[in-house]
């Protein structure tokens, strides 16, 4: 074998200026296709980050609720939420694999700021401030530039809205967040309210009032109307402490966040409180199927008309978004194969045919077909490696050059810009797979050469000088 090994690595240096161009070739391809990979990774990784951060690994809802609770999130409410939490959090199988779980409570409704003639339906959620806060610290993949930029919120009756919700409410004052600008018919008087929204303002600041300047602060005030899950309208005055630009515009312009407890007084009115669901976020995104196993399990040992759901159920748009990458690199694997295929074969068959009389003299001496035609193979698997070899190196270098060089990007999922990086080095199943896959085309792109120079008969071959 060492003796084929070496035989083969002399042919190989014999043309060094077409054994360059062909390992330049393939190295080329493969330079692309790990860059490729690399994009590709960081993308989806951050993508997955900024969701997970959002709405966790895996969420627990009442049965039924995934397909039908949409609709009408309270009827799907989730009882004594608190003591499931407990019984998930001192689980033997979840301890090690949790990080945060946290109830969330969906609502929908109508916000007026009723003062500036203005109003908007939206649909919000009720979270705990300081676990949301926890959940947007997670980084497994230690990405720059994503640290978490949001303030929880600090007041009973504060929310957080989209730019967009802001904009069309006449709340912002042109130094707000960018996407907020000033409305150009915004009225610098309150405006004269119907009797109707009169109503609507008085009640809801009674139900709900402030009580004094001092707390109230200089935060706008907005109306949130929704109906209780008897059907009934139930109405509170929140004051906006907050402004947030999203990477997508229908949660800039429909979402309001606000706290838990005053979700559910809108949502339940004085009745029992319950969730929608439970947000569960993981230490390592690897752990899901564990934790999805160990969450059903639980919930069968308790007898709880509970599913639960992983992020990826929960956001179409990040599946949709790793099978279009998948199908992109698998496509321009397709390509870049290609030409390592037939690079290969095009050198393969020049060393044939410069070589019959060589392989004349092997064949007559005694030398079997099946170790010519190995020996054509090993050359053409060699050809690859050192191709192959030098494109990762090349691509490793582009990689270490890009993340170093300050360059900026906003990516599909963020609102803001980034720092732009190439994902490689933490991947060593794309370098791996790619490094052995160009090896494997070019092995398989030799056989042909190969066989051709094996079947040759061996009369034919001396003939030629």
């Amino acid at each position: 074998m060492l003796m084929n090994l070496s035989l083969a690595w002399r042919n190989v240096r014999r043309n060094r200026r077409r054994t360059g161009i062909t390992s330049m070739t393939i190295a080329l391809g493969a330079a692309a296709l790990l860059l490729l990979g690399a994009l590709m990774n960081y993308v989806v990784l951050e993508f997955q980050t900024s969701t997970v951060r959002r709405s966790g690994h895996v969420a627990v809802f009442q049965g039924g609720y995934f397909l039908y609770g949409a609709g009408n999130p309270a009827a799907y409410g989730i009882k004594d939420y608190d003591a499931l939490m407990g019984d998930i959090r001192s689980d033997p199988a979840m301890q090690p694999l949790l990080r945060v779980a946290t109830p969330v409570q969906m609502i929908a409704g109508v916000a007026g700021n009723y003062q500036a003639g203005a109003s908007k339906t939206f649909f919000g959620q009720g979270v705990v401030p300081t676990d949301r806060l926890s959940m947007l610290t997670w980084n497994q993949h230690r990405l720059e530039g994503i640290e978490a930029r949001s303030s929880p919120l600090t007041r009973d009756d504060g929310v957080a809205m989209g730019s967009g919700m802001a904009r069309i409410l006449h709340l912002c004052d042109g130094a707000s967040p960018d996407g907020c600008p000033r409305h150009p018919t915004a009225r610098t008087q309150p405006a004269v309210l119907s009797p109707q929204d009169e109503e609507l303002v008085a009640l809801s600041r009674r139900e709900h009032a402030v009580i004094d300047d001092a707390q109230a602060g200089d935060a706008p005030r907005i109306e949130l109307l929704a109906a209780t899950a008897g059907g009934a309208p139930n109405v509170m005055s929140a004051a906006v402490e907050r402004i947030d630009v999203h990477g997508a515009r229908e949660l800039n312009d429909n979402l309001i966040v606000m706290q838990l407890a005053t979700a559910q007084r809108l949502v339940y009115g004085r009745g029992e409180p319950r969730a929608t669901a439970i947000n569960i976020q993981l230490q390592r995104t690897e752990d899901v199927p564990a934790a999805r196993a160990g969450l059903t399990r639980l919930f069968k040992e308790r007898g709880l008309d509970l599913e639960v759901r992983d992020f990826v159920e929960l956001n179409a748009l990040y599946a949709q978004t790793q099978a279009f990458f998948t199908f992109l690199f698998g496509f321009v694997a397709l390509v870049i194969g290609a030409i390592v295929l037939f690079t290969i074969m095009n050198t393969m068959s020049m060393s044939v045919m410069e070589r019959f009389s060589e392989i004349g003299t092997a064949r007559a001496l005694g030398v079997q077909r099946s170790s010519v035609r190995g020996l054509f193979i090993l050359e053409g698997a060699l050809q690859g490696l050192l191709g192959v070899t030098v494109g990762v190196v090349l691509a490793m270098l582009i990689v270490y050059v890009v993340n170093r060089s300050g360059l900026v990007w906003s990516p599909p999922t963020s609102a803001g810009v980034l720092p732009f990086k190439l994902y490689l080095f933490g991947s060593p199943v794309l370098i791996g797979g790619t490094w052995l896959l160009l090896i494997f085309v070019s092995a398989v792109a030799a056989w042909l050469p190969a066989r051709r120079a094996s079947r040759m008969p061996i009369v034919d071959a001396l003939r030629h000088v």
